[in-house]
């Protein structure tokens, strides 16, 4: 047995008089979940981050300062000129909780062949991450800037205005990466660690990874610093893989087939916040706790406060295109 499962079956055996956990043992459980529910914060990781201090309420407002315009008038030798006024847009975003937790019985404690507590933790972690990452995915994905796949017969693309006009040949090419990147730059964006950065499902890298100009994550000159899920790079953008990237297949899409989003972003696109000291963090109880005089149920639980809010539309935009081999198959999320 493994010395972390060791560790969290005792605790989840113990009969102690004490609710809570020790320092030691928080910050243990808490890395635990964290382990598990890093992999899944893709949508989150590349988001400003503010936290709001404890007690200062729940709503936090953020401030985009405009560019200022080229001064382009020369001065005028002993003449002061006007100057300029700073213009400020002002946009409020409202924490929420989340969590969830799972009781166990002491009889699972005695007679299961896993260990229920570290199996719990794992499983709560992945739930955690993608619970809170979808939470992001949604923010970002209803973004006003898009770009819809051509449809393609015989080499001829036809332009596409609307996602339920898409079909099975409206696929992701390197001119629609080209053609997002090209927006981002005409909108001053800055690159995040000198490049800009796409969100993609594996069904539609299944296509662009075909191309020509597409290169491999592990042929870069420093592939020591790839993001969690970095998989190529093309045309100025790194490409981070995720299953949880947003597919729609409802009555907005066309009869039969799934619509997919890839989400190609530039630095201070969006800000992420969460009440310091409130961010995700494990709750164990041992046997015994609350209501229980014979030591019946202990229970494995998370929790985590939360907002994301997308502050500048002209630093990200989302491409919309179908799968060639499973926008048949593949079901919303």
């Amino acid at each position: 047995m493994r010395e972390r499962e060791k560790m969290l079956q005792l605790f989840a055996t113990q009969t102690t008089e004490s609710a809570g956990l020790s320092a030691e043992m928080k910050t243990f459980y808490d890395g635990c979940l964290i382990d598990n529910a890093e992999p899944h914060l893709v949508h989150e990781q590349f988001g400003d981050e503010y936290p709001i201090p404890q007690g200062k309420g729940k709503v936090i407002e953020f401030r985009k300062f405009s560019r200022l315009n080229k001064a382009l008038t020369p001065l005028t030798e002993g003449v002061t000129p006007e100057g300029s006024t700073l213009t400020v847009t002002t946009s409020t975003a409202t924490v929420q909780q989340y969590g969830d937790y799972i009781q166990m019985s002491d009889m699972l404690d005695m007679t299961a062949l896993d260990h229920g507590v570290a199996q719990a933790t794992r499983l709560l972690g992945a739930q955690a991450g993608l619970t809170l990452d979808s939470v992001a995915r949604e923010v970002l994905n209803a973004g006003t800037n898009v770009l819809y796949a051509p449809k393609t017969v015989s080499g001829v693309e036809t332009e596409v205005t609307s996602r339920k006009t898409l079909d099975k040949t409206s696929l992701l090419t390197p001119d629609l990466i080209y053609r997002a990147a090209a927006f981002l730059k005409t909108s001053l964006c800055d690159r995040i660690d000198g490049d800009y950065v796409a969100i993609i499902h594996p069904y539609v890298a299944y296509d662009l990874m075909r191309c020509e100009e597409w290169i491999d994550a592990h042929k870069y000159a420093s592939p020591e610093q790839l993001y969690s899920g970095e998989i190529g790079k093309l045309g100025g953008v790194r490409f981070v893989e995720s299953s949880e990237a947003k597919i729609w297949k409802d009555s907005t899409t066309p009869d039969g087939l799934a619509v997919f989003s890839t989400l190609v972003l530039g630095a201070h696109a969006y800000a992420k916040t969460a009440i310091s000291g409130g961010g995700l963090t494990t709750i164990v109880k041992p046997l015994g706790y609350g209501e229980d005089p014979l030591n019946q149920r202990s229970s494995v639980g998370w929790k985590a406060t939360s907002a994301v809010k997308r502050l500048s539309e002209e630093f990200m935009v989302r491409i919309e295109s179908c799968s060639s081999r499973y926008s048949e198959t593949a079901e919303a999320n």
